[in-house]
């Protein structure tokens, strides 16, 4: 317990005694501070600060036992590492300082501090005086700890407090003593309940309510006369931010240099603090805010969290919807290709008391492993995590918070009936109304054009004579019928009118249409039937007379004006013939009015890109195994069940597309085959492109992306993998199957197609044989 002792108290709530004095000392400590530092309350997980930052977690396989891990700096390829997982005892809770960490004890409430730098024996860094006492909250700050008296454990969680200091004797090793500078005598003899320390203060929220400050830095942090009760605290190198417990909003205090601008209206329910910056979970949506020095960019979109910590530039949370670990840096400049371990971890605190209002106890059993009953050593203890109330931006909360579950968010894809309508469109109506701003304007430029246009043609028509129109059917040219294998009934030639709707194709057949036919199933080619467009021109979705829906790809002007008509007949020619279940096969064509259209197979479900990076519903780890499968054998069939042979010459995410069961199509491959000196180096690039695809379905990242360092996912990736780091590449936005082994071996295959040498690369036929027995295998669920 806080002893008296003779120094010089410094008052928790009043003003400073010496205020200038004061900002005098903070402005130096800023000034001259090696490593200016933020310091976060307790919980399931923390970090130290300093040079070395170390984050630890409590684990969720219901032994409690800590898990750690850093980011090796050294190198552009950084990559986590883990430590003490098997040394550390388990532990009910988790504070962070500069360069060590602590933690109540599970058994017996003690207390335990380690040197962030390597382990210490026993609790070396608890003094000998504290190490028999039970405590139920602690907060590690800068160079000290002060901990709550009192079991962890019991409902009365709150109690008077001990300090002890943290000295480092050299620059390998820590020491510990009894704490002189935080004796303060107004406040040995209050309750506390929760604890944050920072940088030569401790701040704490008092039974009765208030907050109240003492240490040698105390003065400036400015708490006088707060009186109210807060849920939450979190310290930074001179500042404290608190979550009201009654509005729910965030108040700082101290040097508003690290807590510039906090968010205003916004309810939040856990904070974390790093060098210049404060992060919270709102209550709504459980997404990430952060304020002070922060680079927003930076901040994960799309999932939710139930718990934080930050060190000096490194954040890092325990994703709500998998209990995965996700960080993310404070500015850009960072090490931004960080990744923490694949493991689930605690989203809360194990505790004896019942949930509160508003709160949901965690259910062991929405991790899908059938010997995991509780995340807490004790069957009786739970994990009380507060209701999020709404879902991030694209998805709709489609059930609600119960006493065991929280709100469960879908994807606004997915949305079905009138009970997500409204949430999805509020969502997306500032994205509508720009888009129908662009979409009139871009109607404006068509209407001036074309007044544009019949100015020029009532000119033309005035100045120039009228050319009589020779004999039609003598300069008429046939058609290329080489799809259909049989010449054009005159009858046909000379017809005005639509003819009957052909049979469905089969292997060496296409269906020849009319140009005015797929203008009436496009809408006359507009702009709200367009699925996306290319080098090649525009690809339309139409609905044929018969009901069929297919897609129209439109040459542009430059591709008609630099194809002759020889080279189209010739890929006509191969296309008509090509008939696999894993590329877009074609059905038809027209070559009327100049215009060169080719009608495909309607893919309703988008491209692989498309889900892997565009928005769309995620794919799960089965699903993408099952498409990489089909991709590959979709390829080896054009390289090798072809003749002559087929190289795509563009192999990527946007061109596998899905059907309507999920199946996956290549689609626009190569035509023109090069000749046979060529064909054997253009199918490697094909496979080192498949392998990039592989990258993308294991990362989720993409090919390139100049947000990441480095921004080339090969580059990235590759190494990691040959280094045996393969884990921390894999996509932490999808739920971890149980046996990740199929996804290590994903990445195995993905090094095969990727080697820099093209005749070490394996062949697709060689990758659609290991990915087939992959998914045979069915190790995935």
């Amino acid at each position: 317990m806080i002893q008296a002792m003779k120094v010089p108290p410094r008052f928790f709530s009043g003003p400073s005694p010496n205020p200038p004095f004061y900002r005098l000392l903070l402005f130096f400590l800023l000034i001259f501070a090696d490593s200016v530092s933020g310091f976060g309350s307790m919980g399931p997980i923390a970090a130290s600060f300093g040079d070395y930052s170390l984050f630890c977690a409590i684990d969720a396989s219901g032994k409690q036992a800590v898990i750690c891990w850093d980011a090796n700096n050294s190198s552009s390829t950084a990559s986590s590492s883990l430590h003490y997982s098997t040394v550390l005892p388990p532990m009910a809770a988790l504070s962070g300082g500069e360069g060590f960490l602590c933690g109540i004890l599970v058994n017996t409430s003690q207390a335990f501090c380690w040197d962030s730098m390597g382990l210490s024996k026993s609790s070396d860094l608890v003094p000998a005086v504290f190490q028999p006492n039970a405590y139920s909250h602690l907060a590690a700050g800068k160079d000290h700890v002060c901990a709550i008296r009192g079991s962890y454990y019991s409902e009365n969680d709150s109690g008077s407090v001990d300090c002890w200091d943290i000295v480092r004797v050299s620059n390998n090793s820590l020491s510990s003593k009894q704490s002189a500078r935080f004796y303060d005598q107004y406040a040995s003899a209050l309750v506390f309940r929760k604890l944050v320390s920072g940088d030569g203060f401790s701040c704490g929220v008092i039974r009765d309510g208030g907050i109240a400050c003492w240490g040698p830095n105390s003065g400036y942090i400015g708490v006088s006369g707060i009186s109210e009760n807060f849920v939450a605290l979190a310290s930074g190198v001179g500042s404290i931010c608190g979550v009201s417990q009654m509005s729910g909003e965030v108040k700082c205090w101290g040097d508003n240099n690290t807590y510039n601008n906090p968010p205003i209206g916004t309810r939040f329910v856990s904070l974390a603090a790093g060098a210049q910056h404060f992060c919270g979970i709102r209550e709504d949506s459980h997404g990430i805010e952060c304020w002070g020095n922060f680079n927003l960019s930076l901040i994960p979109k799309g999932s939710g969290f139930l718990a934080i910590a930050s060190s000096d530039l490194l954040s890092c949370g325990i994703r709500e919807s998998d209990l995965v670990l996700d960080c993310w840096f404070a500015n850009v400049t960072s090490s931004a290709n960080y990744d923490p371990p694949l493991q689930l971890c605690s989203p809360g605190l194990c505790t004896a008391g019942s949930c509160g209002e508003g709160m949901f106890a965690f259910n062991a059993s929405l991790l899908n492993e059938p010997d995991l009953t509780s995340l807490c050593v004790r069957k009786d203890l739970k994990i009380c995590s507060p209701c999020g109330l709404n879902c991030s931006e694209g998805f709709f909360p489609s059930s609600s918070c119960t006493s065991d579950a929280d709100r469960v968010c879908t994807s606004c894809s997915l949305c079905q009936n009138s009970s997500c309508w409204g949430v999805c469109r509020l969502q997306s109506s500032r994205e509508m109304r720009q888009k129908h701003w662009d979409q009139w304007r871009q109607l404006l430029l068509i209407i001036g054009s074309a007044a544009a246009g019949l100015l020029l043609i009532l000119v033309a028509w005035c100045l120039l004579p009228r050319v009589m129109v020779t004999n039609k059917e003598e300069g008429q040219k046939k058609k290329f019928l080489s799809c259909i294998r049989k010449p054009q009934p005159e009858a046909e030639r000379n017809a005005d009118h639509h003819p009957p709707a052909s049979v469905a194709p089969c292997p060496g057949v296409a269906q020849v249409f009319r140009l005015s036919e797929l203008k009436d199933a496009t809408n006359g080619f507009k702009e709200f039937n367009e699925l996306g467009r290319g080098s090649y021109g525009f690809v339309y979705k139409a609905v044929l007379p018969d009901g069929r829906q297919v897609a129209v790809k439109r040459a542009n002007a430059a591709t008609i004006i630099h194809t002759n008509s020889r080279d189209f007949e010739m890929e006509l020619e191969v296309l008509c013939n090509l008939r696999h279940g894993n590329i877009v096969n074609l059905l038809g064509y027209c070559a009327e009015m100049g215009e060169r259209l080719l009608v495909y197979e309607f893919m309703p479900h988008g491209t692989l890109h498309d889900h892997l990076h565009g928005g769309l519903s995620t794919l799960n780890w089965s699903l993408r195994l099952k498409i990489a499968m089909q991709a590959a054998k979709g390829l080896e069939y054009l390289h090798k069940e072809v003749v002559p042979p087929i190289v795509h010459r563009d192999v990527k995410s946007s061109k596998i597309l899905l059907d309507a069961d999920w199946g996956a199509r290549i689609a626009d491959f190569g035509l023109l085959t090069p000749n046979e000196r060529d064909l054997t180096a253009d199918m490697r690039m094909d496979v080192y492109g498949f392998g990039v695809v592989l990258l993308e379905i294991l990362s989720g990242r993409k090919s390139y992306d100049g947000d990441c360092v480095p921004p080339n996912i090969v580059d990235w990736a590759l190494p990691q993998i040959r280094q045996g780091k393969a884990p921390a590449i894999i996509d932490r936005y999808v739920a971890l199957p149980r046996n990740v082994e199929p996804l290590l071996k994903l990445a195995d295959i993905a090094e095969l197609a990727l080697r820099e040498d093209p005749n070490e690369r394996a062949s697709m036929s060689d990758l659609a044989l290991l990915l087939d027995q992959l998914v045979k295998d069915g190790l995935i669920l």
